[in-house]
């Protein structure tokens, strides 16, 4: 990972840590991450992508990681991160880039697409389908234990979090999301405690990895991340759900994990397989990777840094 640089770029008052690779002059790939992720679950991409050719950015959104937090996390929103990616592209004299996103920055690559989609060559989500933004239902159709209701009840998660330290939530977390169910606590459980101490962490994230992520989470903490991407969604007055839905004519690509936990959220599989992501993105390709679950880039990189190639020379 040394080969990675570090900088700080200053948008919207904040200083936000961006990761980066590559030459100046070369095609511009950026990568954005999920949660309980950071910068760093796409370290095998990133170095993937320069020695291919492209220059890979890969940002902590404001709040996350090394990046400065809001000085109101609780009210961050998704157009917030919008901005924050428009600025960090025009600071660094970007003018036009490839997105590759995973987990909820499938949401932020779809509404950043819909809003600049001129700045934008291509994009590949990962885990989750490129979905123009409207109020969540999912939650009704399962059970009061699940992970993301839970998670956007005020205090709950800050409490279920705070008995431990940033690296067992996040090694919980990692284990929980890396299994082909849908994370639910029975009535009298709090989530954090279906995980046991003693089960082991998937065989593809290390020690190393599990720490990193640790500290980078000790320094963060957690408030800016349940408030986005999920407390932010609740709010049914928000801008967000007045985007106008254009066509998107730029290449799409979406790799999907059969054995992803967010296949099973309601509608999801059929909303993926039927085509109906086609009717908004028509140049949209679907892959599908058997074995895959939620952290299918961290899972298998080699084959996920051949999809994303693939697709960026093809594009390029």
């Amino acid at each position: 990972m040394d080969e990675i640089e570090h900088k700080y770029v200053e948008v919207n008052g904040l200083k936000l840590h961006v990761a980066e690779i590559g030459s100046e002059s070369s095609p511009v790939v950026v990568f954005l991450h999920g949660f309980p992720e950071i910068w760093y679950s796409w370290r095998h991409q990133m170095i993937a992508v320069a020695k291919a050719g492209f220059r890979a950015i890969a940002p902590d959104y404001r709040g996350y990681g090394l990046s400065d937090p809001p000085i109101q996390p609780e009210k961050t929103t998704f157009l917030d991160l919008i901005s924050d990616l428009l600025a960090i592209l025009d600071a660094l004299n970007i003018s036009k880039v490839f997105l590759v996103s995973k987990d909820f920055g499938a949401s932020v690559v779809s509404i950043f697409v819909l809003l600049h989609q001129e700045r934008v060559s291509g994009f590949v989500t990962l885990g989750v389908p490129f979905m123009p933004p409207r109020p969540p239902t999912h939650h009704k159709l399962l059970p009061e234990g699940f992970y993301i209701s839970r998670w956007q009840e005020p205090g709950r998660a800050e409490a279920d979090f705070g008995r431990f330290d940033a690296k067992t939530v996040v090694r919980n977390i990692y284990i929980m999301f890396s299994r082909s169910e849908i994370p639910i606590a029975q009535e009298n459980q709090e989530i954090m405690d279906i995980v046991e101490p003693s089960t082991s962490l998937p065989s593809w994230f290390s020690e190393e990895d599990l720490a990193t992520y640790g500290a980078l989470y000790q320094k963060s903490g957690f408030q800016t991340a349940l408030q986005v991407p999920y407390r932010a969604f609740l709010d049914r007055q928000s801008e967000l759900y007045n985007i106008p839905i254009p066509k998107v004519e730029v290449p799409a690509l979406l790799i999907m994990g059969e054995k992803d936990y967010v296949f099973k959220f309601p509608g999801i599989e059929e909303y993926t397989r039927s085509g109906e992501a086609k009717k908004v993105v028509p140049s949209l390709d679907i892959i599908y990777v058997p074995e895959g679950t939620h952290f299918v880039q961290e899972q298998f990189p080699e084959h996920v840094n051949e999809l994303i190639l693939n697709f960026l020379t093809g594009h390029s």
